[in-house]
């Protein structure tokens, strides 16, 4: 087997991937990119099977103050909009709130359900700062609510939606998250979502690249001399290294380091894990749904899975509702067909809307954790796990030959575009003995 030669090989065509080489690139490097996929964008993945666009990874920007994609989508003249709850917020923007009996809320009835959500999550707040690591966030929800001496039905309403946030923010539990899990989930400014599709930013970051598609590497050899990458019968030396899989596919063994990866970046590995999150994305020959909002929500035990329902209705003018299986619903329905995921959503609906709500006129179901190139959506922190972890793991290796980049190695804002996008200029930066802004170090 013959062995190409660059400065720089990329592993993942992914956000984090295509930032690094695209930066390298600009300082004159020769940079190839090997992605497993027969697409770049990793987990920004949008589907137009429908003749619009449904983005089936990432949706938001989380907030576009001071932050660098916010940026690039400015520059590229990519078109967005406006939609400022991506983040589970419990206000801000009109949403309707269903109780646990099925009847709307009145805005009275909301105001006052907000203003208990605030008044916990101030508490909750105080309670996590004074915890260490390995304290599960229910336990320290339990603490803060346990203090307000509320009613057991109102304690209830605002525990539920605690829980429902650590699953829609991190696809996890709220016993399986650590406490200190959300510490990163304050969003400045507001949050955008893509009409045309976020795919768009992507294809921006790939232009003029050597991306090489439907390259699984399978090994990595490294020294503080250089390294080799194995991709089936294709192999490529380089001095550097910049490796953007997700945490989900560093841990399976597919991607074996020669030799392995050391402190403390093997650790920190060991200690993150991948989520369980899935969206459902359905399209209705009408609109039953309130008007003049940008999401519903249901409360009580029946909404144990399907709670919260996003407009995400597009240019076409197809009524179209975005739901998500995170956490346990996600793992049980994970090898349901998809017609089984679609009746149990509509059965949610309809306990809503009534009998009458219309069958849907198509679906996109995704299935990131059984997808061999992701494992997952996203990392997070569970239970003993430190925010420390993120940045330990992207800590240069070899000298700075080898380098981990992606969002769950980013620790202000992981999980996110964001996240991804900042990683991978730093492992470039590094790379070329800058920091992230292009100095000279």
């Amino acid at each position: 087997m013959s062995v190409e030669r660059t400065d720089v090989v990329v592993v993942g065509a992914g956000v984090a991937g295509l930032a690094a080489a695209g930066m390298l690139v600009s300082a004159g490097l020769d940079v190839t990119v090997l992605e497993a996929r027969d697409r770049i964008g990793g987990r920004v993945w949008t589907d137009r099977r429908y003749g619009t666009a449904l983005d089936l990874g990432a949706s938001w920007i989380h907030g576009i103050t001071d932050n660098p994609v916010w940026d690039v989508v400015q520059r590229q003249g990519i078109g967005t909009r406006e939609f400022t709850v991506g983040s589970y917020q419990p206000g801000g923007r009109p949403i309707a709130y269903f109780s646990p009996q099925g009847a709307r809320l009145t805005s009275d009835e909301v105001d006052a359900f907000v203003a208990d959500v605030s008044t916990a999550s101030s508490r909750l707040e105080r309670v996590i700062a004074e915890l260490g690591t390995g304290v599960p966030f229910a336990t320290a929800v339990d603490r803060a609510l346990e203090a307000l001496s509320w009613p057991r039905e109102r304690e209830q309403r605002v525990r539920e939606f605690l829980g429902h946030r650590a699953e829609e923010q991190y696809g996890v539990s709220a016993e399986r998250l650590d406490a200190h899990g959300l510490d990163d989930d304050a969003v400045e400014g507001d949050e955008v979502v893509f009409p045309e599709g976020y795919d768009q930013l992507t294809r921006a970051l790939a232009e003029g690249l050597d991306i090489r598609l439907g390259r699984a590497v399978s090994s990595i050899s490294w020294s503080d001399r250089g390294a080799e990458v194995t991709a089936g019968d294709f192999a490529v030396s380089a001095d550097h290294v910049v490796v953007t899989v997700p945490v989900g596919v560093l841990k399976s063994g597919e991607l074996v380091f020669d030799p392995p990866l050391p402190e403390p970046v093997a650790s920190a590995l060991g200690r993150l894990e991948m989520n369980r999150f899935e969206k459902v994305v359905l399209r209705f020959p009408q609109r039953f749904w309130p008007g003049g909002v940008y999401a519903f929500r249901r409360q009580g035990p029946a909404a144990r899975w399907w709670h919260s329902w996003y407009d995400i209705t597009g240019p076409d003018g197809t009524p179209t509702l975005l739901t998500f299986a995170a956490a346990e619903c996600a793992e049980r329905t994970a090898r349901w067909p998809e017609d089984q995921i679609v009746a149990s959503v509509m059965a949610a609906l309809r306990q809503v809307f009534g009998a009458a709500v219309p069958d849907p006129s198509g679906c996109a179901v995704t299935r990131w954790q059984l997808d061999p190139y992701s494992r997952g959506s996203y990392a997070y922190l569970p239970v003993g796990a430190r925010r420390r972890d993120h940045e330990d793991l992207a800590a240069p290796i070899g000298g700075g030959v080898l380098h981990i980049a992606g969002e769950a190695t980013w620790t202000d804002d992981p999980a996110t575009v964001t996240a991804a996008f900042e990683s991978g200029r730093r492992a470039a930066a590094r790379i070329l003995s800058r920091d992230i802004h292009g100095a000279r170090r």
